[in-house]
Order: structure tokens, then C-alpha cells, then sequence
């Protein structure tokens, strides 16, 4: 077994040669294309050792490379280091893009492989047409990584729950048959889903096969006359698979759909989307069959949360604001009188989290930074990088929880001692977007790109910005980023435009490599306002219930506007949290949440 990324990858290229592969392409993505994935897919944090969520290994004979954004370019370049694979920041001037690097790289009669499995159709069909043009091929059938694995972890099996009416509010049966309208209504025989959380979403299940992500393994076939579900049937208690019968869903082998595209008619027309669907389904469609490219019509009804599923997240953002209050008075009453570090004031917001009612653990890995590990904003200790946490400075809480009655988000950035006034001034500016942005009201018809500036526009006003996108939709008690609706300046990916029931995170923030990092992240809800001769207006209502740390805020950079959005925020906060504290908490709270 070879243990070091260098051993890995000169083993790898040996393979390459024996398949005549010169360029192979190493995805984050599972057969899902699904945003996190668990321990059996991840190929690229195997093959380079960089073990953030998002990024894609391009491996040559003389050179392995790593593609990811601005979330993750501190981490990536420490992770990196000895591995002999390059950082490719995504984004900055001069930095080609996968594509740009393979059409560079790749010349007549050159082959680009990769796990066809892990690609998917839209992305293969892509990469055919630009490299066609410099002669070169494709071999979508390697999975190369999985032959120098070793020791590879199994495919998760994880126990499959059914999520009650009382939570989900729309029974699986109403949901197959609003899908089956627009199927009927698209001429449309066979529609596959390969999407984890729309499969959870339609068919009100969830199970634990991706870290924090309440999925289950899966791939969905519906006809007219039947629902398909491939997954491992040892997940399924004897219970969930009854009702999941009684409601005409059969289950199937997981790797059976393969070859059961195989025997659709020329004549049948399959709807799917080929920016979700992995490149070796499709591929295994007879030709003939007409293919419906559209996309999954389970994703706007899924981001749009009917009212039982708003009024169960106002719920749990209660419960969740309890647990992440506590943990704040616990941490500022205790910072350099008791030992602690960022690994265990995790352990302890986990163990808060885990005593609400309902709870189901976290909806992403915490994200707990002391100091300049808080630059790296999606920094995650671990027992290696796990420092302590002192009565000075700056810690930045990025956490959320998974609930029976949803999914929460919170980042709160803690005063935990003297802090400079260039900490304070940053503070405020990121403060006052966040609020700026929760406090939007606009036209229907708008997206996250129209609205962006609000957030950004304390920053740029003093000629600072942050390397992230804004805001992502929220799954409920389902994925922590969920499209369409999300908040970012730049034109792509494409932000959907906002419906009431949306659940997206507001979530600003401004780092300093090597010092400090601040973010300050709610959950809002799109709600309609009034509707006038000039439109529909909407507006967001915030969900997240906890306070922010006054001793970082300076009253006199906000407007008198933004000082009450923030005293009004806090008034609720203290009205819908201190009842559930103990005196001495509820005492605090009351100080933490004064007027300024």
C-alpha cells in the first residue's frame, strides 16, 4: 500500500501508461454528483491529500494539479505542501481553468480518461466537444483510483428512516403525482432521478450515507405504471419498506440501473437532467430513445418549503438558538479560566446541540477557528491542526444542526477578550450587509445577483470583499446547500429567482491571512410583502435566533436604520430564547442583547 500522495500518484501513472490514458480527471463528486460525498468516493482527497468539499485532481505523467475556489485556497495550499500537485486557484487572474488546462494539454490522438460514473452528462458531453476539436478522445470507463485503492471503505448502509406528513407536510404519494403531471404533461415515459437529496425530498426518506447529509444511496426510475428505487435493500427496516410498497415503490439492486436503461424502447422519451445524471447512465440509454434534457422537476418544489415545513424550521431554529446561546455564554464565561480548545468547545456545542429534542446531529462539520485558523473560512479542526483558545482575539462559530423539523445554519463571530480597531471597523461593516440583506425588499422577479450588494456594499465601500459567494439555499432537515436560490455577484453559476418558502443563509464575511477571519451568517425565509400596482414585492424574515456580540460592533459606523434592524433583531432573539435558559444565562442575554 502506498501511503504518501507522491507514492499514490507515480503508481497511478504506471496504470495510465497500461491503459494509454494521458490526462486522468478526478472529480469531488460521487455517482450522485452530489456536493459532499462519503468515505468510499473520495477519490480526490486520495489521490492529492487536500480534503476540502469542493475541488478536481488533473493527473499527467509529469504533473498532478488541483483546481478548487476561495473558500478553500489557504487550506489547499497547506494541505498541499510535499505532495508535488500544484494549486490552482479557481477564479484569479492567469489561472486556466480544467477545461483551458486540458485543451492545453490534451493534442491528436491524446486520451483524457476518467470515472464516467463520477462525470456527469452534461460535463462529458462538454469536455467530447471542446477536445474533439484538438483530436483528442475519451475513456469514461476507468476508474482508475479505485483500482490502486486498497484499502478503499465499502459503500455506506446506513439505516433509512421515513420522515412523517407532520414533518415533511406533503404526503410521498402527492409529491410522485404532481411529478407525474409533468411528465404526462412533457410526453414523457421514464423519468430518472440520481439526485440523493430530490430522491429523500420525494419520496420522504432519509438515511445517514453522506456525513451530515441525511441521504440514502440511491437511484429513482418513474414510469406511469412504477417507481424504481435502486439502493441497498439491508438499509431498508421492514417497516419503511412496506409503506414505501403501499405507495407502488419497488426496490431494486443499486447497481441494477444500469442495466435496466438498457432495455428502454426507441420509441420511449426519458426525461432527466443531464447536469445531475452521470455520463455512464446515460450512456448505457439505447440510442434511439429520445432524450427530454430538463431540469430535475423535483428541484423548485423541494426549495420552495410549504407551510408545515417554514412554521417546523421556525421550531428548530428556536431549539438550535437555545443550544448555539448557551455555547456563547459558555465560552465568554470561561476563555482562560478552564482549558479549552477549538476541538473541544466543539465537542461541547455538539453535546448542546444533541440534548434539543428532535436533534439528528450536525448539517455540516463544525466549523470552530481560533484566531488566524479562522482566515480559512471553511477551516475544520482536527487533532493535528487543534490549538487553544485564549481570552484575546477573534473565534469564528460556522456550525448548524439537523432536525426532525429541519436543517439550521448559524455563523456568530465571538469577542473573547481585546480585540484592535481594525477588528471592530470589519466587524461592523460585515454586520451591517448581513442586515442590509435580511432587511431587503424587492420586486418578484429578483435573484441573489440583484441583491447581492447589499451584503458586499459596507465592504467595497471601504475597498474590501470576501472571496465566497454570499448566500446558498437550505434543504429542509436535508443538504445545508441546496439549489436554486442562492446570493453572489458573479453571473455564474446561475442564481434562481426567489419564491416564498425559500430558505437561504445571509452570511458576509472578511479575512485576513495569517490574523483573523469574521463572518456573520442568518437563515431567512422569503415571504410575500403587499402586492400593488407596481407588483408582487417580497420580502426574508429571519429564522436564525442568536445574538451577536455587541463588544466587536461600533454604533457609530451604522446608520440609525441599521441600529434598529439590529435592536429590533435582538428583541426577538431575547423574547424567543430566554425562556428556555437557566438565570444566569438569561441574565446575560439580556445584557448581550441591550439596545445600542
Amino acid at each position: 500500500m502506498s501511503n504518501s500522495v507522491p507514492e499514490r500518484l507515480a503508481v497511478l501513472r504506471s496504470l495510465m501508461k497500461e491503459k494509454k490514458i494521458d490526462v486522468y480527471l478526478v472529480p469531488t463528486d460521487d455517482f450522485h454528483a452530489s456536493e459532499y460525498v462519503g468515505e468510499h468516493f473520495k477519490c480526490r482527497k486520495y489521490i492529492t491529500g487536500f480534503t476540502g468539499s469542493a475541488g478536481t485532481a488533473v493527473v499527467t505523467q509529469d504533473m498532478a494539479g488541483l483546481w478548487t475556489d476561495g473558500r478553500y485556497f489557504i487550506q489547499a495550499a497547506r494541505e498541499l505542501e510535499g505532495s508535488t500537485v500544484t494549486l490552482f486557484k479557481m477564479g484569479e487572474p492567469d489561472v486556466p481553468t480544467v477545461h483551458e488546462f486540458l485543451l492545453q494539454t490534451l493534442k491528436q490522438g491524446g486520451c483524457l480518461g476518467f470515472d464516467g460514473r463520477t462525470v456527469t452528462a452534461r460535463e462529458a458531453d462538454t469536455l467530447a466537444e471542446k477536445l474533439q476539436k484538438n483530436g483528442a478522445v475519451i475513456n469514461k470507463e476507468e476508474d482508475l483510483i479505485g483500482e490502486i485503492w486498497s484499502d478503499r471503505p465499502q459503500l455506506s448502509c446506513e439505516p433509512v428512516m421515513e420522515l412523517d406528513v407532520k414533518w415533511a407536510g406533503r404526503s410521498r404519494k402527492d409529491k410522485c403525482g404532481g411529478i407525474r403531471s409533468g411528465m404526462k404533461e412533457k410526453g414523457a415515459d421514464a423519468f430518472i432521478l440520481t439526485s440523493l437529496d430530490d430522491i429523500a425530498w420525494l419520496l420522504n426518506i432519509r438515511g445517514g450515507d453522506v456525513p451530515c447529509n441525511p441521504v440514502v444511496l440511491s437511484y429513482l426510475v418513474m414510469t406511469d405504471r412504477e417507481i424504481l428505487l435502486f439502493a441497498n435493500e439491508k438499509a431498508f427496516p421492514e417497516s419503511v419498506r412496506a409503506s414505501l410498497a403501499a405507495d407502488g415503490v419497488s426496490l431494486q439492486p443499486y447497481d441494477a440501473v444500469y442495466d435496466y436503461v438498457t432495455k428502454f424502447e426507441k420509441e420511449n422519451t426519458v426525461l432527466l437532467d443531464r447536469a445531475k445524471v452521470n455520463s455512464r447512465l446515460v450512456g448505457c440509454i439505447p440510442e434511439g430513445v429520445t432524450i427530454l434534457d430538463e431540469e430535475n422537476p423535483t428541484l423548485l418544489p423541494k426549495a420552495v418549503k410549504n407551510p408545515t415545513e417554514v412554521e417546523n424550521e421556525k421550531a428548530a431554529h428556536i431549539k438550535d438558538g437555545v443550544a448555539v446561546t448557551k455555547f456563547i455564554y459558555w465560552l465568554k464565561k470561561n476563555v482562560g479560566k478552564i482549558p479549552m480548545t477549538e476541538l473541544s468547545a466543539t465537542e461541547y456545542l455538539n453535546k448542546l446541540r444533541a440534548q434539543q429534542e428532535n436533534a439528528m446531529g450536525n448539517s455540516f462539520a463544525p466549523i470552530i477557528s481560533y484566531g488566524a485558523h479562522a482566515a480559512m473560512n471553511h477551516y475544520s479542526a482536527t487533532p493535528e491542526t487543534d490549538i487553544p483558545i485564549e481570552p484575546h482575539g477573534l473565534l469564528l462559530a460556522d456550525t448548524g444542526g439537523q432536525y426532525l423539523e429541519g436543517t439550521t445554519d448559524v455563523t456568530r463571530t465571538i469577542v473573547l477578550g481585546p480585540v484592535t480597531d481594525e477588528q471592530k471597523k470589519y466587524f461592523t461593516a460585515v454586520l451591517r450587509g448581513m442586515l442590509n440583506l435580511g432587511a431587503a425588499k424587492f420586486r418578484y422577479g429578483c435573484s441573489g445577483q440583484n441583491l447581492d450588494y447589499l451584503a458586499r456594499g459596507p465592504l467595497w465601500e471601504l475597498g474590501a470583499d470576501f472571496n465566497h459567494g454570499t448566500g446558498h439555499g437550505v434543504g429542509y432537515f436535508l443538504n445545508v446547500h441546496e439549489a436554486p436560490n442562492a446570493v453572489r455577484w458573479r453571473p455564474e453559476p446561475k442564481c434562481g429567482v426567489f419564491e416564498e418558502g425559500m430558505i437561504t443563509s445571509d452570511e458576509p464575511g472578511y479575512y485576513v491571512e495569517g490574523e483573523y477571519g469574521i463572518r456573520h451568517e442568518n437563515l431567512i425565509v422569503c415571504k410575500k410583502a403587499e402586492k400593488n400596482g407596481f407588483g408582487q414585492f417580497m420580502c426574508f424574515e429571519y429564522l436564525t435566533m442568536v445574538p451577536f456580540d455587541l463588544n466587536g460592533v461600533v454604533p457609530e459606523q451604522m446608520t440609525e436604520r441599521e441600529r434598529g434592524l439590529l435592536n429590533e433583531y435582538h428583541r426577538e432573539v431575547y423574547e424567543k430564547i430566554s425562556p428556555y435558559l437557566e438565570p444566569d444565562e438569561r441574565e446575560w442575554l439580556k445584557e448581550a442583547t441591550r439596545g445600542i
